[in-house]
């Protein structure tokens, strides 16, 4: 890795609130978008158990025909042998042969009441899944129209930001190459702990922008020189004084209405 170039305390205090403004502004620009991409990623993983549970209804349905068909066969099967034995029956030589095939007859009557039976069961499973299935493609329908939505919302918000902010990211990178790595590590830390994500704030009105603590003279003073870096005591940010703030603040304004 190439060592960064050595600059002024002042030139740091410089790139570090250049790159609080601009990731000041990619914040905004996320903030846009609010809860939008998580919503789609929620509809789109509930859609898809929707979809799951169909396939799973469909299976079942297609199992349950399946069944049908087998029992209607196993009828036809049983209708047959009856006819069968009933020829038989007319050519019977004794009591026993007639009661073994009477017996068989009858078997073959109870296979038939019971393959009616379970075809009236897989029947009427199959108009509860339709229902079910019924219900869950409106469910679906619904919610694919409600993504829809909220993918036309967002495709809207990230062409209109998108390349600003894919922009603004390759500024940040370039500005936080400029500045020593315990220093970038320090704001990007900074900006984790605090709500706002302001890591560096100007010294107005002689508060610290973000606390609201009364500075003192002297720090104010070592502030405005530039000579070092120096932190508020009651919110840990790196302190600027307000006229480098306005400075960079027009340069930033100036470089993000030309990119």
């Amino acid at each position: 890795m190439a060592k960064k170039t050595e600059i002024t305390v002042e030139d740091k205090l410089r790139a570090l609130f250049d790159l609080q403004i601009i990731d000041s502004r990619i914040d905004e620009i996320r903030n846009v978008r609010g809860e939008l991409p998580l919503e789609v990623e929620d509809l789109e993983s509930e859609i898809a158990v929707m979809k799951s549970k169909m396939d799973n209804l469909k299976t079942d349905l297609k199992d349950f025909d399946l069944g049908i068909k087998e029992h209607k066969n196993k009828i036809e099967e049983a209708k047959e042998l009856i006819t069968k034995y009933a020829d038989k029956l007319k050519n019977v030589r004794n009591n026993r042969e007639y009661n073994s095939i009477v017996k068989e007859e009858e078997y073959q009557q109870l296979e038939i009441q019971l393959a009616e039976k379970k075809i009236k069961e897989l029947k009427a499973q199959t108009e509860l899944k339709n229902e079910t299935i019924s219900v869950l493609e409106q469910q679906m329908n619904e919610r694919q129209s409600h993504l829809d939505a909220k993918k036309g919302e967002l495709d809207e918000i990230m062409k209109e930001t998108e390349k600003e902010e894919n922009l603004l990211l390759a500024q940040s990178e370039k500005f936080a190459a400029k500045i020593e790595d315990r220093l970038v590590n320090a704001y990007n830390r900074i900006r984790s702990s605090v709500k706002n994500g302001l890591a560096i704030v100007p010294v107005e009105r002689g508060a610290s922008g973000g606390s609201f603590f009364t500075i003192p003279p002297q720090v104010q003073m070592e502030i405005a020189s530039r000579q070092k870096i120096i932190t508020d005591e009651y919110s840990g940010r790196i302190l600027v004084d307000s006229e480098l703030a306005d400075e960079e603040r027009d340069k930033i304004a100036k470089m993000i209405k030309a990119l």
